[in-house]
């Protein structure tokens, strides 16, 4: 079973992005985030829509992630936001060990 993943948001404020992300950075549930600016076309109370929205990929370990999901519905605005875990199949092995050394071991 794989040790770590990915989690990822949407989000259309930069400000609570950011909030997001350094909430989540200074409780040590996540080694780090890569935000990303995009244009996102859904489907929303039957019509399609569009929004700027900045992605955040959150590289964390697998048991972290309900604690992960809580700080992010804390400050998510969304009635129903993205919050989703991608399982990291491999990896550099050196990298996996600075996310163990980097994310919160008091679970």
């Amino acid at each position: 079973m794989e040790k770590y993943i990915i989690v990822k948001t949407a989000i259309d404020d930069l400000e609570i992005a950011r909030k997001i992300t350094y909430t989540l950075l200074e409780q040590k549930l996540v080694s780090c985030v890569q935000e990303k600016e995009v244009l996102s076309h859904y489907w929303w109370k039957g019509k399609i829509e569009y929004a700027s929205e900045y992605i955040l990929e959150m590289n964390t370990r697998k048991e972290l992630y309900s604690k992960v999901e809580q700080e992010i519905l804390k400050l998510h605005p969304y009635e129903v936001p993205e919050i989703i875990a991608i399982d990291i199949n491999q990896g550099l092995p050196s990298y996996f060990k600075w996310i163990e050394e980097e994310t919160n071991t008091q679970i």
